[in-house]
């Protein structure tokens, strides 16, 4: 694995470069298939001291891409905080894929298939049809979230074009606009 250190406003140190080799060096022990690592250390001029110094680490996988980012009173502090956060997203990661791999080959999943979808071919098996209301975007928003849903489709007032609100993972919302 290849770890490509840099600093921004600080100067990396051969002591630094061991402690992040030997903290962030193991993330390969998680997860063989993490090719390459870019870790970036800052010091930022803040008003809280233990929010000094921030550590970001990339590291690139097989398809998958983990990010993390803490801050600290000292550089090393800031390193085992980030190193904690990739070796858990790591763990999770493997333990999905073990899973996964699991259930796929499970006697269940076997028997529980069923022909249309072994020949690789899917089939509409349900249509809705609903009544279109316009509507603003707040409002969509609202009957979203009045029906649980995680995404609405509505006719924009304003517009007068079909719009999608959706609910972010970071709890935020989004909108689609189609352009034609």
């Amino acid at each position: 694995m290849e770890l490509q250190i840099s600093g921004i406003n600080t100067e990396i140190t051969p002591e630094v470069r061991r402690y992040v080799e030997r903290k962030l060096g193991k993330m390969k022990r998680y997860l063989n298939s993490v090719m390459d690592a870019k870790i970036e250390l800052t010091e930022e001029q803040t008003r809280d001291p233990e929010k000094r110094y921030l550590v970001r680490v990339s590291a690139n996988s097989k398809g998958s891409t983990f990010h993390g980012e803490e801050r600290g009173l000292d550089l090393f502090t800031a390193i085992d905080k980030v190193a904690a956060v990739m070796t858990r997203q790591l763990e999770q990661h493997k333990e999905k894929m073990v899973k996964r791999r699991r259930h796929a080959t499970s006697p269940r999943t076997i028997l529980s298939e069923e022909k249309p979808a072994a020949s690789g071919k899917r089939n509409i098996v349900k249509t809705k049809h609903f009544p279109m209301e316009s509507m603003d975007t707040a409002e969509a928003i609202n009957q979203m979230e009045a029906l649980g849903h995680d995404f609405y489709l509505f006719l924009d007032t304003d517009s007068r074009g079909l719009q999608l609100v959706y609910r972010r993972k970071d709890g935020n919302y989004g909108l689609i606009v189609p352009e034609l």
